[in-house]
């Protein structure tokens, strides 16, 4: 495993910081990505929000394996309830 080394950044008048490379490539992001930013004990912890998405994600689909109901189940659902509610609202179906 590679050798974490801290990194300093430089705080620039208009609050704006400069991620090195070698910490971009670590957490797999790119410019124009968005990061998570929250402080925890004065410590800064900057997160990318597609890992934050994905971690919701699976414990959704967690959720899901617990209740029994199955991907399918949920979306014939969904589409039913859409019909009744655009009926009931527009007197149409969806």
């Amino acid at each position: 495993m590679k050798e974490k080394k801290p990194a300093d950044i430089v705080l620039r008048p208009k609050r704006q910081v400069t991620l090195p490379r070698e910490v971009c490539d670590q957490l797999g992001i790119q410019p124009g990505d968005v990061l998570e930013v929250t402080v925890e004990d004065c410590t800064l912890i900057a997160r990318p929000r597609k890992a934050v998405a994905l971690e919701a994600l699976k414990e959704i689909q967690q959720a899901f394996e617990r209740s029994g109901i199955t991907e399918q189940e949920l979306q014939e659902t969904g589409r039913r309830i859409r019909r009744e509610v655009a009926g009931e609202r527009y007197g149409a179906r969806a």
